[in-house]
């Protein structure tokens, strides 16, 4: 027996993912879907499945599974794509969602011209967790560890070229430190509110963007003097605008593009 199931193929800079409204095509599986559908050759190639759905204390929920199956707490780009996607297909007229996650709820408004939506800003609530690892001989940088929601070692260096993210990502990723994994970032100051960034994410590897990632970064440069409280986050795919607000909360604003529809058969 098979079955088809639409889907919207979306990016946050670079960050792309598939998304299935779970209202009308109700997915079972979505560890072995997102593992199947993530590959570039022989799937729909993507960083993970998003699944878009009803919820009981918000507006709308999303869970998020990466490229590996594994299920994640929470994505920044991919929240921002949920605005654009609520708005673009008539699921709500509002301009300020509520959304269901994993790592709680979280905010998002809509920033449009006319009815078009220029960029998408998600409130991603306040920092739940920070210190300094030090990992002294094993890896010759002091680290940050930042919790927005989901895990994330941040790591400023005075040259972001020095790293081969595809070796030290990782072993970072799967350090013992870290029983449940954690995303990687590396970062550079260019100014007091500009900052280059890369991400090797958990169970995805290197990805073009990172939104929780452009937060932690942030969340790290800020508490250690080295960036204003609101800055610009250059990372592989694009700039993402990141502000911790007077009441410490994250303002994370940046772009989401639809990339196109598509419609896939399954055997069940």
């Amino acid at each position: 027996m098979t079955r088809e199931i639409n889907f919207t193929k979306m990016h946050g800079l670079g960050n792309d993912y598939i998304y299935v409204n779970t209202a009308l095509f109700p997915i079972e599986n979505p560890e072995e879907r997102s593992i199947e559908w993530s590959k570039p050759h022989t799937g729909i190639g993507s960083d993970g499945l998003v699944l878009i759905g009803k919820s009981e204390i918000a507006d709308f929920s999303m869970r998020i599974f990466n490229a590996d199956g594994s299920e994640a707490l929470m994505c920044g780009n991919a929240t921002r794509c949920i605005g654009k996607y609520l708005h673009d297909y008539k699921l709500t007229d509002k301009h300020e969602i509520s959304l269901e996650t994993q790592s709680g709820i979280k905010y998002i408004k809509l920033n449009l011209i006319g009815d078009e939506i220029s960029t998408v800003t998600v409130d991603m609530g306040e920092p739940v967790e920070s210190y300094e690892i030090d990992f002294k001989d094993e890896f010759p940088h002091k680290s940050t560890y930042v919790s927005v929601g989901n895990p994330h070692l941040v790591t400023y260096i005075d040259d972001i070229s020095e790293i081969e993210l595809p070796v030290i990502g990782p072993k970072l990723e799967n350090h013992e430190l870290f029983p449940d994994r954690i995303n990687v970032e590396f970062a550079q100051v260019l100014s007091d509110d500009r900052v280059r960034m890369r991400v090797w994410e958990r169970g995805s590897g290197i990805t073009q963007a990172c939104g929780t990632g452009a937060c932690a970064t942030a969340v790290a440069g800020i508490l250690a003097g080295k960036t204003k409280r609101k800055v610009t986050i250059v990372m592989d795919g694009g700039e993402l605008t990141i502000e911790l607000d007077k009441n410490n909360h994250i303002l994370m604003t940046g772009t989401a593009t639809k990339v196109f529809d598509g419609t896939i058969t399954v055997s069940e």
